[in-house]
């Protein structure tokens, strides 16, 4: 079943996406779901909904954009200043060559430095990487049938056969959430009895979750 978008709250939903959409150049589309920035050439769909109250900049999940060269990662993390997001120290090495920014919704991300192999081809938009264990890895892998291209140490990656943007999870310890989910997954429609089947759970209030008990949605 085809992976929409990943959905992000934010307080200022129209500003948080006019910064991915200036930093992906990308359009902006309005729907009846929030502001969608539509993923092409199997480049992940971000979408951006009024944030409910709480920690809005806790994450479970961030993006890592990819850089062709040292001036394209620089002009990358300038143009990101520019439209309003700023450098985040979360622990990083002086001889890590990435660079941690966060958006105006406080969301962290990644700018990775040239040549980096893992993420050769990716495009873009070449990784989600979230918290979450090698079974969510799995079902997330089966249910969107998508392959796994990375599973080691209980650290799994999978990459729509198309190619595009990966989606990774790093395995134990999984931190607790202390926060609702924030951000999630966004699925066209499909069967939720094969969802279930393949470890999803359903709350009370209908939503579903994976394995690791994040919320996702079908739209």
């Amino acid at each position: 079943m085809p992976l929409l978008a990943v959905t992000m709250e934010a307080p200022d939903p129209a500003r948080t996406a006019r910064f991915w959409a200036g930093l992906l150049r990308r359009d902006v589309v309005e729907d009846a779901g929030g502001l969608l920035l539509p993923g092409e050439d199997a480049q992940l769909g971000l979408r951006f909904v009024a944030g409910r109250a709480g920690l809005l900049g806790a994450s479970r999940m961030h993006l890592h954009l990819t850089s062709r060269d040292l001036q394209e990662q620089r002009q990358t993390v300038a143009t990101a200043l520019q439209l309003g997001g700023n450098h985040l120290d979360v622990g990083q090495k002086p001889e890590e060559e990435h660079v941690v920014l966060a958006d105006p919704a406080g969301y962290p991300f990644c700018v990775i430095e040239p040549g980096n192999a893992y993420l050769a081809g990716c495009g873009v938009l070449g990784e989600l990487t979230c918290e979450g264990s090698r079974e969510v890895g799995v079902f997330w892998s089966k249910a969107l049938g998508w392959p796994l291209v990375w599973d080691q140490n209980e650290e799994t990656a999978i990459q729509s056969p198309r190619g595009g943007t990966k989606i990774a999870w790093a395995g134990p310890p999984v931190p607790p959430r202390s926060e609702p989910n924030r951000q999630r997954f966004e699925l066209t429609a499909a069967a939720t009895d094969d969802l279930i089947s393949l470890g999803a759970t359903r709350w009370e209030n209908g939503a579903l979750a994976d394995p690791d008990g994040n919320e996702f949605h079908l739209r």
